[in-house]
């Protein structure tokens, strides 16, 4: 048999093969590539050792924010690291890991953050044999409290009780005092073998202007209560979500920031606050407080003041923006709650229930043209009031906010079947453990921690 060769066919079809390999060669090569990288990197991760912990309990997002800084810098070292809660951290966990970090906070006198109240409950209240673990703990506090640290020095007094060995001596940091910020930063450096770190530093304030500022409650036998707008010198309005916070500077007190709920969302073109004058010894004879008096009093309008946002993850609407939410608070506290039913009402979304309380139904009630109008519109489904100062004892009348719950058990239990979530903000004592053992006693202790541990049960609480 004779074959004839077609030259020019063969030519086409070389050609054909050598464009196909010049098609796939790169990938495959990228993929050979990434294959070798990501066998390095696995490498790298054995050789560096077992994988470091770094857990937060934040009340406010300062603690969480440093954990993450934290995690950052041993990552840029080499180091596999977790960045989780506290109440993240089961038992075996614990008891498995080697290396752990804690960055926690403190609030009011002592407590834990609600972001730590599971593992407090669940694992500390116990003992756990922890003599594989090396930590150190970072503890945030405000030393104008008795029981400064209180929960840091908890934590890290259990954890030495169980056997556990500090990699560094506790290190405390008084309303975020940048000396011991920088010597965790140092501390953090040494146990990672590098002296390369991300920048930590917090965004600088800008310039803002005092535009408007109205007492609200005159007539009240509480403290005066003003309602202040704010809007930046540039014109250039920063973003932010409800539930955050702002960071203000009085002139006379320019390093230590006072920070304030933030009132209004960013449609309404400025930032809002609620500030409540603080008088000392009661009576405004003994003088008032130094960023609240400025700013009430003090400052006329159009001064210019230094601010910054600051987020407040625990706080915001983040996963929770499509469920009923359950809005409960007294006092200035209105204030966040007001951010949340603003940014409720412009998304369309009307399953909202306020729970509020304060001294007179005729002083008090702030902002109650906006709650009618809310009402009016659909927008909010149920509203709850209490005033403290109104009525004799026995009359029946509900004094607290807290008072009221007992009372609604059945709807509360309803709408957290229906996957409601539950906000809290005002003052720590009286109203927010008040509220909080109301809660435990309608829903039980067990449902309570998994609200926390869902996002479900938020609190802004001083």
């Amino acid at each position: 048999m004779i074959v004839t060769l077609d030259t020019t066919r063969l030519a086409l079809t070389a050609a054909c093969l050598i464009s196909y390999a010049l098609v796939c060669a790169p990938p495959l090569l990228g993929w050979r590539r990434r294959q070798a990288d990501d066998a390095a990197a696995r490498a790298a991760a054995r050789d560096a050792g077992p994988g470091w912990i770094v857990a937060h309990a934040s009340q406010t997002g300062n603690a969480e924010q440093l954990a993450a800084q934290t995690a950052d810098t041993l990552r840029l070292a080499g180091i596999p690291v977790r960045l989780c809660t506290l109440s993240a951290l089961s038992r075996d966990e614990l008891q498995q890991a080697e290396r752990i970090l804690f960055v926690v906070s403190t609030y009011g006198e002592g407590d834990p953050p609600d972001a730590a109240a599971t593992f407090v409950g669940r694992i500390m209240t116990g003992a756990v044999a922890l003599p594989q673990l090396h930590y150190a703990v970072l503890a945030l506090g405000d030393s104008s409290y008795t029981h400064y640290c209180g929960f840091g020095r908890a934590l890290d007094s259990w954890l030495q009780a169980q056997g556990a060995q500090p990699l560094v001596a506790r290190i405390e940091a008084d309303r975020l005092a940048d000396s011991a910020i920088q010597a965790w930063r140092h501390a953090l450096s040494h146990l990672a073998g590098t002296t390369d770190a991300p920048d930590w530093s917090a965004p600088a304030f800008g310039a803002w202007r005092l535009a408007e500022r109205h007492w609200l409650n005159e007539g009240s036998s509480g403290a005066p209560i003003y309602h202040i707008e704010l809007e930046p010198e540039d014109g250039v309005l920063p973003d932010w979500q409800s539930g955050d916070l702002v960071q203000v500077v009085a002139p006379a007190e320019p390093d230590r920031p006072r920070e304030y709920s933030i009132a209004s969302i960013p449609s309404d073109g400025r930032v809002h606050l609620l500030v409540r004058l603080h008088l000392h010894d009661g009576a405004l004879a003994g003088g008032t407080g130094v960023a609240s008096g400025w700013l009430c009093r003090e400052a006329p309008l159009g001064a210019t003041l230094q601010l910054r946002l600051r987020q407040h993850s625990h706080f915001r609407l983040d996963g929770n923006e499509h469920r009923p939410l359950i809005l409960i608070g007294n006092g200035s506290g209105i204030a966040g709650l007001r951010g949340h039913l603003r940014a409720r009402a412009r998304a369309g979304q009307g399953r909202n229930w306020l729970l509020f309380g304060e001294r007179h139904a005729q002083h008090d009630y702030h902002y109650r043209h906006e709650w009618d109008a809310l009402r009016a519109a659909g927008q909010l489904q149920q509203l709850d009031v209490a005033w403290s100062r109104d009525g004799a004892p026995g009359s029946g009348i509900q004094r607290y906010v807290q008072d009221m719950l007992p009372a609604q058990a059945a709807a509360l239990r309803d709408w957290v079947a229906q996957g409601a979530a539950i906000y809290v903000c005002g003052s720590l004592q009286g109203m927010a453990a008040g509220v909080d053992r109301a809660l435990s006693d309608i829903l039980g202790r067990q449902k309570m921690d998994e609200l926390i541990t869902e996002n479900r049960y938020r609190r802004d609480v001083y």
